[in-house]
């Protein structure tokens, strides 16, 4: 870990409110933030470079690379090599719920060595899937990749491996474009699996060819990237998705520029999404959303009034959607950790309030009538072991209701999306640093 990274850890945020992208409840409460937002919006695109549709940044700000690694950590999106090698060992000592999880994992479709991908020059995603033109086979071609990575990393057999490349290979030698309203969300989803096989194929012997891995750098570049480094206005989880996908990226890509403008994003998006008393009478939001009165952050947040610790922003929407930005949130700190980039201390709190509010629902207990109406949409997913690990085991933080959930739910298994075997990865998993 790099030498007063902790002592800088609020450094980006502070970075942020100077630039104008973090506003105060206060300054929303107090009807202040319609006079400033155009000024503080003008100054915020010029601390994300590329701002607009396609574009990718090029140089950010020095103070905004300040507490960004210097070099980066591989293999190292989501799972590092301390963390695989843990997994591989527990696995093969017969040891729970390690090997559980990996049977799991094996019996899955995603594990077969005749998986077949099913690569497109352009995926065209509406909204909801509809139309889906290659939408699930995309998704489900990188988890495959992931799953067979992860077989390859625990067995060495290398028809594992090479079964990851082939599937990768396929799509880099094809695809062109993401199109129609869903493609910043699909373009996310499948972007925070790729980077996650490739990691781990590149890093461990694998036996990928350079020139293989030179095109499939490009493809996450030029395809990838440009979709979802300027984020969303959308709901927290899309550009939650987003930033997951960009910083994944940005490390394969070893490319400092991307990954501290989706750090810089990810640090204001956080907030907005998940409620702490702390924030006072109004969540945060995000500027230039258009969303800047009490009355319009409010509609966002589904018109819920009362407001708890751990509350999201689509907590009454669904736990379904809840869930994707949860789990973003849980693998961006993950990934950044391993970096020697520690956003726990940013987002931990957060993260942990916001897992422990919705595993109590999850879990059954009654829905009081000042939340969503008296009635939730259930539907959390497998979506706890990674901030679990990191906040309970790692950190020693009690999570009662989160652990009584996680530990009821192994093995986590995949929501066919973007998480895969976190049960397998990260239960009680130690270790962190590559």
């Amino acid at each position: 870990m790099r030498t007063g990274r902790h002592r800088a850890a609020g450094a980006l945020i502070a970075v942020a409110a100077a630039a104008g992208l973090l506003l105060s409840t206060a300054g929303v409460a107090s009807g202040t933030v319609g006079a400033t937002r155009g000024t503080a919006t003008a100054v915020g695109q010029q601390a994300l470079p590329g701002s607009g549709a396609g574009a990718v940044p090029a140089e950010v700000p020095a103070e905004v690379l300040a507490d960004v690694p210097t070099t980066f950590t591989h293999p190292g999106v989501h799972v590092s090599r301390s963390q695989l090698d843990f997994v591989r060992q527990r696995v093969q000592a017969g040891a729970q719920p390690w090997r559980r999880a990996y049977d799991s994992m094996m019996a899955s479709r995603y594990a077969s060595l005749s998986y077949t991908a099913h690569p497109r020059a352009v995926v065209e995603c509406g909204s909801y899937s509809n139309p889906n033109n290659g939408c699930t086979d995309e998704r489900e071609d990188a988890i495959a990749a992931y799953t067979h990575a992860l077989a390859w990393s625990v067995t060495g057999d290398s028809r594992y491996a090479q079964k990851s490349i082939s599937i990768m290979n396929a799509w880099s030698q094809v695809i062109r474009d993401h199109t129609n309203s869903n493609a910043p969300l699909q373009t996310a989803w499948a972007g925070s699996v790729w980077p996650r096989a490739a990691e781990i194929i590149r890093y461990t012997g694998a036996g990928w060819a350079a020139s293989e891995v030179d095109r499939f750098e490009t493809m996450l570049r030029t395809v990838y990237l440009p979709e979802v480094i300027n984020g969303s206005r959308s709901n927290g989880n899309w550009e939650l998705s987003m930033m997951e996908a960009a910083i994944g990226i940005a490390v394969f890509l070893d490319d400092r520029n991307a990954y501290a403008s989706a750090r810089q994003r990810f640090l204001v998006r956080v907030p907005a999404f998940i409620y702490l008393t702390s924030d006072g009478a109004v969540p945060r939001t995000v500027p230039g959303t258009g969303r800047d009165t009490p009355d319009q952050i409010f509609a966002f947040w589904h018109d819920q009034r009362t407001l708890v610790n751990g509350l999201s922003q689509e907590t009454c929407r669904d736990f379904t959607h809840t869930g994707y930005g949860i789990a973003a949130i849980s693998h961006v700190a993950e990934t950044a950790a391993i970096q020697g980039d520690d956003l726990y201390p940013q987002v931990g709190e957060r993260l942990r309030h916001a897992l422990g509010f919705h595993s109590a629902y999850q879990r059954g207990t009654a829905v009081p009538s000042w939340l969503c109406g008296g009635s939730v949409h259930l539907g959390l997913g497998p979506v706890t072991e990674v901030g679990f690990n990191a906040l309970h085991n790692r950190q020693g933080f009690a999570m009662t209701n989160t652990q009584a959930l996680t530990e009821s739910m192994r093995p986590q298994g995949t929501n066919n999306l973007f998480v895969a075997w976190e049960t397998l990865t990260h239960a009680d998993n130690p270790n962190v640093l590559g």
